[in-house]
């Protein structure tokens, strides 16, 4: 996890630094939605390399976002959801997705 100390000054590069990839940003949509295992988020983000998916859970983990739980079967499962940090997201990606459409419906016109 990022110390205080090591976060920038700036609330958005704070933001960013958190979130701020692709992959990140994508994960975070997708674990709105409901709890998924690392194979599923895999097939669903198409493009994502093994090691870029595991390092990005690792990150957001780390950093409070995401939670992963590992339940006792065999084989395990594993399953990673937002953290109550992570869905206080909501609202920036809902604003992300309203934005998006608009551009996309002005750019068709």
């Amino acid at each position: 996890m990022v110390t205080k100390e090591e976060l920038p000054a700036c609330p958005v590069a704070t933001t960013v630094q958190l979130i701020g990839s692709k992959w990140k940003l994508l994960i975070i949509r997708n674990l709105l939605v409901r709890p998924w295992r690392f194979n599923e988020l895999r097939k669903d983000l198409e493009g994502i390399s093994q090691k870029v998916l595991t390092d990005s859970l690792r990150s957001m983990e780390e950093d409070g976002l995401i939670t992963r739980t590992v339940y006792p079967e065999v084989p395990p499962r594993v399953e990673y959801a937002l953290s109550e940090l992570g869905e206080s997201m909501r609202p920036i990606i809902g604003a992300m997705e309203a934005w998006g459409a608009a551009y996309k419906k002005m750019n068709r016109e």
